[in-house]
This record gives structure tokens, C-alpha cells and sequence, in this order.
């Protein structure tokens, strides 16, 4: 009778061991440490987000920095081509543009 319970016994061990180790695992792919680490600091979040802003607000002026400078590149290429009716168009939107500068 003591072996028939010991049986039982295991069984029940192993089939909690076994919940244990998958609620482990739909944590560790959920990443809740990650959100309780967040969500326990508000100067966390402040800290990251105001990081994350200044990032994103200066790879934006990177970027459209670049693409303008490539797209007045461009034109003036287009305006040496001497094209008669887009040429002049061209020439007015750099010349718009240098002044500006």
C-alpha cells in the first residue's frame, strides 16, 4: 500500500515539475521580468522614453538632412542637362533652396 502511494505521490511531483518548468518558459518568452522591471520604476520609464525620444528626434534631422541635401545634389544635375521646361523649374526650386541657406 506505502508503494501505491509513493507512486501517486511521484506522479503528482512530476506533473507539477513539469507546470512549474513550462510556466518558466511562457515567462522567459513573454519577458515579463523585463515589464515588471518597467512598470516598478516610473523614473525608468521617464528615463527611457526621454532617451528613446531624443534618439528618434535626432536620427530624424540626420536623415532628412541627408535626403534633402541628396535630392538638391540631384536637381542641379538635372538643371546642367539643360532641359528645357523642367530645367527651369529645377533652377527655381534650387535657387529657392540656396537662398534659404
Amino acid at each position: 500500500m506505502l508503494g501505491f502511494l509513493n507512486k501517486i505521490k511521484n506522479k503528482k511531483i512530476d506533473v507539477l515539475n513539469t507546470s512549474i518548468n513550462n510556466l518558466i518558459e511562457a515567462f522567459q518568452k513573454s519577458n515579463i521580468e523585463e515589464w515588471t522591471y518597467i512598470f516598478g520604476s516610473k523614473k525608468e520609464i521617464i528615463k527611457r522614453n526621454l532617451i528613446a525620444g531624443i534618439f528618434r528626434g535626432v536620427g530624424i534631422g540626420i536623415g532628412v538632412t541627408i535626403i534633402t541635401a541628396v535630392l538638391v545634389i540631384i536637381l542641379q544635375k538635372i538643371v546642367t542637362l539643360n532641359i528645357p521646361i523642367i530645367g527651369e523649374y529645377i533652377a527655381d526650386i534650387v535657387e529657392i533652396v540656396q537662398r534659404s541657406r
